[in-house]
This record gives C-alpha cells, sequence and structure tokens, in this order.
C-alpha cells in the first residue's frame, strides 16, 4: 500500500485505541519521510486533525517532526507505544479487595484488571462499550457489575478509587470519555480516589496541549464531543509509564517536543 493511502486508512480508523493508533501511523509517517519529506508536515496535520484527542498521535507526530531523522524517530515511538508499562504498574498499585469505576473501555486500565481479579469493579457504558468490557472482564475472572451512564455519579460514591484513562493529558488536566468529569467531581465531593492513568505519549507539553484545546473546544457542543476535559484539580494520583507519580510531576512529563509545526491545523 503506498504511505499516503495508509495514512489515509489510518486516519479514517475511528474508535480505535490511541496508541493503536498512533502504532499504525508511525509506519506509514516513516514511509512518508523516506518518499517524500515535504509531505511530512502536511500528513502530521492530517493525521492530528481526524484523531484530535488522541494524544498519542500528537505526541508521535511533534517526536517526528522535531527529530534531526524522522524515520528512526518513527520506529523509535512505536517502540515505546508498545512497550508501554502503564498497565503492569497500575496493577500493582490497585488495592487489595478493593472496589474501582472506569467509563467504557479504557485499554490501558483494562488490561491492568485483568490481572486483578480480586478488584471488584464497576463499569459505566460510556457511551456503550461498557457492556462488552464487562463481558470481557467477567470472563477473565473479575467480579464485574454494569452501570448505565445516567448512574455514574451513584456509582462513584460507593467505589474506593475511580479509575480515569487519558486519551490526552496536559498541565491543567486529562481528555477523557464522556461521563469521567461527573465521576471525579462526585468522587472528589465523595472521599473516593480519582486516579489518572496516562500512558506512553498521552501527555503533551503545555503548548501543544494548548492547542490541542483550541481545537476541542471550537468542536461543537460539549455534550455532543467523544471526549471530554477533566480539570487537574479533582486528581489525586496518576499512573504513567515510569509507574506511580504526585498529578503534577506527572501532567509535565511530556517525552515529545513543542513542534510548531503542529500549533496550525491541517487547513
Amino acid at each position: 500500500m503506498h504511505p499516503i493511502e495508509r495514512l489515509r486508512y489510518v486516519a479514517r480508523a475511528e474508535g480505535a485505541d490511541p496508541s493503536l493508533v498512533a502504532v499504525e501511523a508511525a509506519s506509514a509517517l516513516a514511509s512518508i519521510a523516506r518518499s517524500d519529506p515535504a509531505g511530512l508536515v502536511p500528513a502530521c496535520r492530517r493525521l492530528i486533525s481526524r484523531h484530535l484527542s488522541a494524544g498519542p498521535v500528537w505526541w508521535l507526530s511533534a517526536r517526528v517532526l522535531g527529530a534531526p531523522d524522522p524515520v528512526e524517530a518513527a520506529r523509535a515511538a512505536a517502540a515505546e507505544l508498545e512497550d508501554d508499562a502503564t498497565d503492569r504498574h497500575l496493577a500493582a498499585v490497585l488495592p487489595d479487595d478493593g472496589t474501582a469505576l472506569v467509563i467504557g473501555w479504557p485499554e490501558v486500565a483494562a488490561s491492568a484488571l485483568r490481572r486483578r481479579a480480586d478488584v471488584e469493579l464497576l463499569v459505566a457504558e460510556g457511551g456503550g462499550e461498557g457492556a462488552a468490557l464487562a463481558r470481557r472482564l467477567s470472563g477473565a475472572g473479575n467480579d464485574v457489575a454494569v452501570v448505565a451512564d445516567a448512574g455514574v455519579g451513584a456509582a462513584a460514591v460507593v467505589v474506593d478509587i475511580v479509575v480515569l484513562e487519558a486519551h490526552a493529558a496536559g498541565p491543567t488536566g486529562l481528555l477523557c470519555t464522556p461521563g469521567s468529569h461527573a465521576a471525579a467531581a462526585v468522587a472528589a465531593r465523595s472521599g473516593a480516589a480519582v486516579w489518572a492513568v496516562a500512558g506512553t505519549g498521552r501527555v503533551l507539553p503545555s503548548r501543544l496541549w494548548e492547542a490541542l484545546l483550541e481545537r476541542f473546544d471550537a468542536g461543537g457542543e460539549p455534550w455532543e464531543r467523544d471526549s471530554e476535559v477533566v480539570p487537574v484539580d479533582l486528581l489525586d494520583a496518576l499512573v504513567g509509564p515510569g509507574g506511580p507519580v504526585e498529578v503534577a510531576e506527572g501532567l509535565a512529563s511530556a517525552t515529545c517536543p513543542a513542534a510548531p509545526e503542529l500549533f496550525r491545523d491541517a487547513g
């Protein structure tokens, strides 16, 4: 498949895990960097325009555009995404015999929970994906109950931890599945802990995060979007590729440059 066609195929993918999208995109961007270096910037911009809330896509694009060898940078970024240890760190720090709430199907958190059958789990539907995750985890031996989206607030009152997986993150908060803000706000009020999960490539430097939010805020009514912002002051802890860290430290740990080529959209 021609690199441009492959990139179009990746760009059209909807509902896929952001890290998987970025891994697939890395190969296409490496091919473009070899065959058409001048096309790399518009290719990254188009990719971001189709996956606006996917932090790993921004992270990959910034790594590629900011590197002296974009091909090697794309390969290295894909390897980092595939070697992400965030799920293992999360599994290690979940409290024994605790109760947790997740929204939808958070890929990293779900992988961690499959390792911890002792954790009782409530899964909010999150637009429909939660029920499928509950079936998967139940089949693996987890104690799981599905919560309708309307019951997210009530569920956040009765659990020990609300686990929110970031699609993207920056110094002021997270972009997460709709329902996450409500769950975090209720948990903060009721005394439950709110943990952010931000895997490889999810945390962006301040300027890229601002560019993402600027475009995200222009994307129609807030209740119609596929993600929502959870403010940093609702978070108690953050688990990332290096393990659990203080929230402020974790949200300042971006590992890509603030590539100025990405401050503009694809036009």
